[in-house]
């Protein structure tokens, strides 16, 4: 009970016991959206075959605890050069500026942090960005679609000059993101795209959690319920990846979300290590245990999902 797991096990339960819940709910969303013409089920829409979820208020108090957060950090790991920090939006943003759906505004929250942040480089990637840059039924960006963003990132952090911009595209068949699952439809899969070079096939990736070395792409996650967990092994609280044929000594501490598992292994090349924490997973005051924070790059990279939801940020 004191730890969660018992109710987590009971949900599970719950939920396998229910007879055809997954046809009650495909009948739930077909006559909300399609007889009763609703724009929205549980905050989940259609629109040209692309399934969105609502988040159209601004949380300020989630704004000042991720600007907090950000600032002690600063402060307790005296980290005084090199900081820098960027925001992804989620794929409403470009269906809400296209069709009028309601949508955070995301410039109030940029203008806010700005002002707040002092001796942080801020990165704008939004006109690096449209809506086919990400999967129809998920709130992820497809890696193969992200060149921008990474050039943007690599030349205003100045390792652009590292980079070979060279990889092999591949592709995993039978992907169904997380709204698909949401919105009980039916939609056909996608496939996720991958790049891989030589530099990222040598790299390896040590999970501080399982004291496990892996890869950078998991291959086995393709057999778990979200094939997207195969970029990093999905969420983990703190991993290292290494760079054998580094051709610098730099190094990148990147304090990331979700979508940092797909954009991370195409700043390898640039660096000889990169950290990557998941403040969901760990708190800030464990960090001295792993990490000497000692003239690295740092990069604050987060969506605009944990923007507004930092609360889960410890």
């Amino acid at each position: 009970i004191f730890d969660g797991s018992y109710f987590e096990d009971l949900s599970d339960y719950l939920v396998e016991q229910f007879p055809f819940r997954n046809e009650f709910r495909k009948l739930k969303g077909f006559v909300s959206t399609k007889i009763f013409n609703k724009s929205e089920d549980n905050k989940i829409f259609v629109k040209n075959e692309k399934i969105y979820q609502m988040n159209d208020k601004l949380n300020e108090k989630s704004i000042d605890h991720i600007l907090n957060l950000i600032l002690d950090i600063i402060e307790k790991y005296n980290i005084e050069s090199n900081l820098y920090y960027s925001i992804i939006p989620d794929k409403n943003y470009f269906v809400a500026r296209e069709n009028g759906y309601p949508s955070l505004d995301y410039e109030d929250a940029i203008k806010t942090l700005n002002n707040q942040v002092e001796n942080m480089k801020y990165i704008n990637i939004l006109d690096c960005l449209q809506l086919e840059d990400y999967y129809k039924t998920d709130t992820h960006w497809s890696q193969d679609k992200i060149e921008k963003v990474v050039n943007r990132i690599a030349t205003e952090m100045n390792f652009a000059d590292r980079l070979s911009n060279n990889y092999e595209v591949k592709e995993i068949p039978e992907f169904y993101g997380v709204y698909y699952g949401q919105s009980a439809l039916t939609f056909n899969p996608e496939s996720i795209k991958y790049l891989t070079n030589e530099v990222i096939q040598s790299a390896t990736v040590f999970d501080y959690e399982d004291s496990v070395t892996s890869k950078v792409y998991n291959f086995d996650k393709l057999n778990g319920m979200d094939k997207y967990d195969m970029f990093l092994s999905g969420a983990r609280s703190l991993q290292k990846i290494d760079n054998p044929n580094a051709t610098t000594d730099k190094e990148l501490i990147v304090f990331r979300d979700s979508f940092g598992s797909s954009i991370v292994p195409l700043f390898i090349e640039g660096y000889k290590s990169i950290t990557l924490i998941d403040l969901r997973y760990i708190p800030t005051n464990m960090l001295t245990d792993f990490i000497q924070f000692e003239n690295q790059d740092v990069l604050f990279l987060y969506s605009t999902l944990i923007l507004n939801n930092s609360i889960m940020l410890k």
